[in-house]
């Protein structure tokens, strides 16, 4: 078979079975051309409302951090072995008792109902169909008890408040909702200065101002397709998960949510004693934090600097994987921010991370084509490890080692003859 013909083998399908291949159906026309997740950012900028968008896309303050992430990855190169039979390669990775088809799955994100309509529902979906899961934000403004009906892999992520009482009541509701993963967020102690997007115009709740009308209506395929259709048939959309519920659209400020700079190491054996099902920790940089999170019984940890969203400057979660890993113990580690490649989630994997979760480029998927559009980029990302495996030289997760990797400059300065 030519190289050509065995790639448009691989797009078509990534089954072991080669007995008979099946093409799939065309593409919607606003995918047609989408080839890699950063693809999905420029028809979301032109669908979604600048203000809205400018929220999602933000780092904070100078977004040192969100260069940051990608200029980690960009610092690691592969060595890969040749003449390997990898016919048989598998990217099924087990997590917390469940076997997942990919290594990967959605990073929580609260304004995915900004973007898409029903988007929190649509990511559910969508990604339960595909065997990965999605972590649904404390932000969102879909209630949690829908979300884990729509996607019965979907985890719970959650910005608690140094109380008690609260603690224990949102323990208990994400527990009757029937979810099996709890995610503690524990980077966001204070509201971020995400100055991009506040001059973009963003606030919440969205105050009806001549530049807000003028915004959203500059944006017709979103008024109509999510704003109107939205209040329509579901009415006006709240936070729904997180304190008291505030609207979305409102001519009041919103009020202050307080609590989060109070939560400590006391109210996570609170949670722990609370929680009987996965409890994992995200936004975890620090070695000291790992083992103190061990000591209380923490399952897991997202390595995350919060997509560069909270403190500017904060160091890439790549750059102190393989130190938290090592502290790490029988406590599973996970990594987001900044993942974008198939070769992003291998090097992950290679450093010791068990699973990696991606946010932005979902969300504006979602926003641009609904349940389409997140299967294509779980597709697109899916396919790039199935071949990046191959390339490799590899036929399972637990083959991507550190062996694999070397730093990208190491040989700088090398004469050649």
């Amino acid at each position: 078979m030519s190289i050509a013909a065995q790639e448009a083998n691989d797009t078509i399908s990534f089954s072991q079975s080669t007995a008979r291949i099946t093409p799939e159906p065309a593409l919607p026309r606003a995918l047609r051309g989408i080839l890699s997740l950063d693809d999905f950012e420029a028809p979301a900028r032109a669908y979604i409302p600048r203000p809205i968008f400018g929220y999602i896309k933000s780092g904070a303050e100078r977004e040192d951090s969100m260069r940051g992430n990608r200029a980690a990855y960009e610092s690691l190169a592969f060595l890969p072995k040749t003449m390997v039979n990898t016919g048989e390669r598998t990217q099924k990775t087990t997590l917390f008792g469940h076997a997942y088809d990919s290594p990967f799955g959605v990073s929580p994100m609260g304004g995915i109902s900004l973007g898409a309509y029903q988007g929190d529902v649509v990511m559910a979906r969508s990604t339960s169909a595909a065997n990965i899961p999605m972590i649904l934000s404390g932000a969102a403004l879909t209630p949690l008890e829908k979300v884990k009906e729509a996607g019965t892999l979907a985890w719970f992520q959650a910005y608690i408040p140094g109380d008690e009482a609260e603690i224990t009541k949102l323990v208990d509701r994400v527990a009757r909702a029937g979810y099996e993963t709890l995610v503690v967020t524990v980077d966001v102690s204070v509201s971020a200065n995400l100055e991009f997007s506040l001059r973009s115009g963003f606030r919440k709740p969205f105050r009806p101002t001549p530049r807000f009308i003028w915004d959203i209506a500059m944006r017709p395929r979103w008024l109509t397709g999510m704003l109107l259709r939205t209040l329509i048939l579901h009415g006006m959309p709240h936070v729904e998960n997180m304190g008291p519920r505030s609207p979305m659209i409102s001519r009041e400020a919103a009020r202050p949510r307080g609590g989060l700079d109070r939560l400590c190491w006391p109210h996570l054996a609170l949670i722990r004693r609370l929680w009987k099902g996965n409890l994992v920790l995200k936004g975890v940089l620090n070695k000291h934090d790992v083992k103190v999170a061990r000591d209380h019984g923490v399952n897991g940890i997202i390595v995350s600097n919060h997509g560069g969203r909270q403190l500017d400057g904060a160091i890439a979660p790549l750059r102190v994987l393989p130190g938290i890993v090592a502290e790490a113990g029988d406590m599973t580690i996970m990594i987001d921010s900044g993942i974008r490649r198939g070769t992003d989630v291998l090097k992950a994997l290679a450093l010791g991370a068990k699973f990696c979760f991606v946010g932005r480029p979902f969300l504006y998927a979602a926003s641009i084509a609904g349940d389409a559009g997140v299967a294509h980029a779980i597709k697109i990302l899916r396919g790039e490890i199935h071949r990046d495996m191959a390339l490799l030289g590899v036929n399972t997760i637990a083959e991507v080692t550190r062996e694999r990797l070397v730093r990208a400059n190491e040989f700088d300065g090398l004469q050649l003859n």
